[in-house]
């Protein structure tokens, strides 16, 4: 009979009972590296807070207190230094994210922030966005560490816990060039931050790419905004307008003397159509706002279709919403991959 265990030792990436994840190391090595053992594998993962420094595969930033919550007022910040030269990017995960939320006239992070520096450029962003994820550059060769900074001011009990991965140039795993979020699969939902259609608020100042992998044989994509059961009007897609009261669809750019056009806050879908059409118009659209989705001026939701490869949203806002954008939410919309063979 063996006179010891083995323990499979490497970067295997485990899960632990908890829900975190982390690597497979023999105990000895979790240690070494201020590691929490857990898992079947004789694995574990990290916790670094503020003035840590992140050097292993999928630690864990998290609020001084973690599990509890943080009341306190400064700066907590981490610093990712690369594994290896040839990491091109982190992948953050939201897991638990909860800080103040912005002010309520022109939602602004003027309380706290999640700031991102060393990178591409990172919207900031601030209140409730727990099951979110970033995608960041982490540009070329090894001596260019990232720095995730949470800014606090103030009383709030705030929590987060935030998974840092790091992806090799050549992974099938990385995001595509400009992709703030990347989804993988064939449907899913996609969503702003701080969006919530109770107490969300759209924050101000965003300027980034959704993106969704295009899975083989398919050609197309609809999408539908999200199911809204608390509110009516619902309030699953309120980019612009008093969405306290009913606000139509808005499409398209243009001017500011255009009626119905989306100048200050939009979502960009490229060449959009509603799937309803029979025979479809030859005529589209590419940004939407206002209160209810749809690819047409009016007031019915609709199912919005695009054929543009690959598959990304674009979403912008300024920094102002009073006195004409009143308690928007942001949007929340579920997406379906249509195959080649849908007329696609």
């Amino acid at each position: 009979l063996p006179i010891f265990t083995l323990i499979p030792v490497g970067l295997t990436i485990c899960s632990a009972p908890s829900g975190e994840y982390g690597n497979c190391l023999s105990s000895k090595d979790c240690a070494l590296r201020n590691g929490i053992p857990a898992g079947p594998c004789g694995g574990g993962y990290v916790l670094q807070t503020c003035g840590g420094i992140v050097r292993e595969n999928s630690t864990y930033f998290v609020n001084p207190n973690h599990p509890d919550t943080y009341d306190g007022t400064g700066s907590c910040q981490v610093t990712v230094q690369k594994l290896h030269p040839d990491i091109c990017q982190l992948r953050l995960d939201l897991d638990m994210f909860s800080i103040a939320q912005p002010e309520p006239t022109n939602h602004l992070c003027t309380q706290d922030q999640l700031l991102i520096s060393g990178s591409s450029p990172v919207p900031t962003i601030c209140g409730s966005s727990s099951g979110d994820h970033m995608y960041v550059d982490a540009g070329l060769g090894q001596s260019n560490p990232i720095v995730i900074s949470i800014i606090t001011s103030g009383t709030f009990p705030r929590i987060w816990r935030i998974r840092v991965t790091q992806i090799h140039c050549g992974s099938i795993n990385r995001a595509d060039q400009g992709c703030l979020q990347y989804y993988t699969n064939i449907s899913g939902r996609v969503k702003s931050f701080n969006f919530n259609t109770v107490s969300g608020r759209q924050l101000s100042n965003q300027d980034y790419s959704v993106c969704i992998r295009t899975e083989r044989n398919f050609c197309g994509i609809q999408y539908n905004a999200c199911p809204d059961l608390e509110n009516n009007p619902p309030r699953s897609f309120t980019i612009s307008g008093n969405s306290n009261e009913e606000v139509g669809t808005m499409v398209g750019g243009g001017t500011q003397m255009i009626e119905d056009a989306c100048i200050q806050d939009w979502l960009l879908v490229g060449c959009m159509r509603s799937a309803d059409r029979i025979p479809p118009i030859s005529a589209c659209e590419d940004r939407v706002c206002g209160g209810i989705f749809s690819a047409e001026v009016g007031m019915v939701q609709k199912t919005v279709q695009s054929s543009v490869r690959p598959f990304r949203l674009y979403f912008h806002t300024d920094g102002i919403e009073a006195p004409t954008d009143i308690d928007n939410r942001g949007f929340c919309l579920d997406f379906v991959q249509q195959p080649c063979t849908n007329g696609f």
